[in-house]
């Protein structure tokens, strides 16, 4: 199955041809959560199943994540994580 067009605002950095929906799965569902409008996140909830995505989640990629965001989808799969791993996976905009 191939991205749609519609996701590559959501997906700027990257190349939709060149990406694979379950080899890049953990990029697309974290940029997807983090920018997505309605329809993206209707297209992700119809293409990953919802332990998928909790996983991801659950394993928060360091510098990935904004911090209302992540916030929002701990809450939404009643997660806890480490707060170490919490604290590296957030992107830090402040450069001081």
């Amino acid at each position: 199955m191939s991205i749609p067009k519609f996701l590559q605002t959501y997906l700027a950095s990257y190349d939709l041809s060149k990406m694979d929906i379950q080899r890049d799965k953990d990029i697309i569902i974290t940029e997807i959560l983090n920018k997505g409008d309605g329809k993206a996140l209707d297209w992700l909830v119809k293409s990953y199943k919802r332990n998928e995505i909790k996983e991801i989640v659950s394993k928060p990629v360091r510098g990935s994540w904004m911090r209302s965001v992540l916030d929002y989808w701990i809450k939404v799969f009643d997660l806890d994580i480490p707060k170490l791993v919490y604290n590296k996976s957030i992107i830090n905009l402040n450069p001081y």
